[in-house]
């Protein structure tokens, strides 16, 4: 049980930052490269592929090898629900 709540925990305090919120919500319809996510957010590369590294370390999102390229998507489904009813509202 105390390992749930620290789990969701460090999954909250991923979520707690503007621009990584940001990308989560780009990455809930689309599955993105760290290129794509850059030209939609209009920020450095090294401070995307900081924020992705919280994210996936906290389980939020994973990636996959496209040839040099690396695509992210949400796995967290109750953050895409989350997110999904943020925008509703």
């Amino acid at each position: 049980m105390k390992k749930n709540f620290e789990q969701l925990a460090d999954c909250m305090r991923a979520l707690g930052h503007p621009i990584r919120l940001q990308i989560v919500k780009g990455l809930i319809n689309n599955e993105c490269n760290v290129t794509q996510i850059q030209h939609n957010l209009g920020i450095p590369q090294s401070t995307i592929s900081q924020h992705l590294k919280v994210l996936k370390n906290a389980g939020i999102i994973e990636s996959r090898r496209e040839g040099t390229m690396v695509c992210y998507k949400v796995i967290a489904h109750w953050v895409i629900e989350l997110i999904t009813d943020m925008r509703k509202k």
